[in-house]
């Protein structure tokens, strides 16, 4: 948005709100993918950092709850996502993922927005995913192979495709019964779709994108065939696994931010192991900045440690609020 587009904006209207419904109407894929590719920029430039993640399980419900949060100096984006993971809410009628981001004035401390999570949580996750396929995959890959089937999967799907000219999307998932669902998006966007084995996945995937909340390896090293891409994005507690570990040992690996990866991403058990060091692992960003290279050979085997980050969450929220607040679909409030 232009200066004199945000000039143009309300100043006294009080604190923004953009609801749910409002977030699917204006964050499209082009801006997700935009917003998380820049954000991946600015933080490999050390001009956005995200501040230490708290993650708890409270007790009840089986929850875990947290807040992710962060500062980007480039898109003056200040603020943090509250929310968790509530596993029985399915039941409920409501999905697993709760979250709020919370936005403020970088300039005041002001709160300035309060911006429904949920939609954008998937979006920014598959736009993650989606730009490691952009600067990873090889050009001419041609199946897509997905290891999940939940509520997620469908946003990574979406997204993926918009990458790379794919003609076939195979798929397995712990739970069969939800696959039907996934096999229904492939069919609207016009890509044959066969379930099948694991390792059938690996001998036909030239791009696979795990999306599940597994603690075990799904994926053996030696299913992988050379010049594989791998984004693991399910990934993001302490404890949690998708894939095997030797696998990170011969594939060159990325990720959206290294702390996290080597102790909460899949990069977790590799490091622990010592089968790679943190040097081993590059942040995506400096892929996207060009001072770092990506993919150098066909025959190269790359895995993305999607680890999501706070300040993908505060850069698609802020988008989302700004195209809100200019097409009047906001609500506002006095504190």
């Amino acid at each position: 948005m232009s200066n004199s587009q945000q000039n143009n904006l309300p100043k006294n209207k009080g604190v923004s709100v953009v609801s749910e419904e409002v977030c699917q109407q204006v964050m499209g894929r082009e801006n997700a993918f935009s917003a998380v590719e820049n954000v991946f920029s600015a933080m490999a430039k050390n001009t956005a950092y995200n501040f230490p993640v708290i993650r708890e399980a409270i007790g009840h419900e089986d929850a875990l709850y947290g807040f992710k949060s962060g500062f980007d100096r480039d898109g003056m984006v200040l603020g943090l996502k509250s929310g968790g993971y509530w596993p029985g809410n399915m039941a409920k009628g409501l999905t697993n993922h709760q979250s709020t981001v919370i936005l403020f004035d970088p300039d005041t401390g002001k709160l300035k927005s309060l911006v429904g999570g949920n939609y954008l949580t998937a979006v920014r996750t598959a736009a993650s995913s989606a730009v490691s396929i952009a600067y990873l995959a090889r050009k001419d890959s041609k199946v897509l192979g997905m290891i999940g089937a939940g509520h997620q999967s469908s946003f990574q799907l979406r997204a993926a495709v918009e990458q790379r000219d794919f003609e076939k999307v195979v798929c397995w998932n712990f739970h069969p019964e939800q696959i039907p669902n996934l096999a229904a998006v492939a069919e609207e966007l016009g890509l044959p779709f066969e379930s099948v084995t694991r390792e059938e996945l690996c001998a036909q995937a030239d791009v696979i994108i795990t999306i599940t909340s597994a603690f075990e390896a799904l994926i053996d090293k030696n299913w992988i065939k050379p010049g594989t891409h791998i984004a693991c994005m399910g990934t993001d507690t302490k404890g949690k696994q998708e894939v095997d570990a030797k696998l990170l040992a011969v594939a060159s690996v990325f990720t959206d931010e290294l702390a996290q990866s080597i102790t909460i991403g899949e990069a977790q058990h590799a490091i622990a192991q010592k089968l790679i060091q943190q040097s081993d692992i590059v942040p995506i960003g400096e892929v996207i900045n060009g001072t770092k290279p990506g993919r150098t050979s066909d025959e190269q085997i790359t895995l993305f440690d999607g680890t999501g980050v706070g300040l993908q969450d505060l850069a698609v929220a802020s988008v989302a609020a700004e195209l809100a607040e200019e097409k009047g679909l906001a609500t506002y409030f006095q504190l």
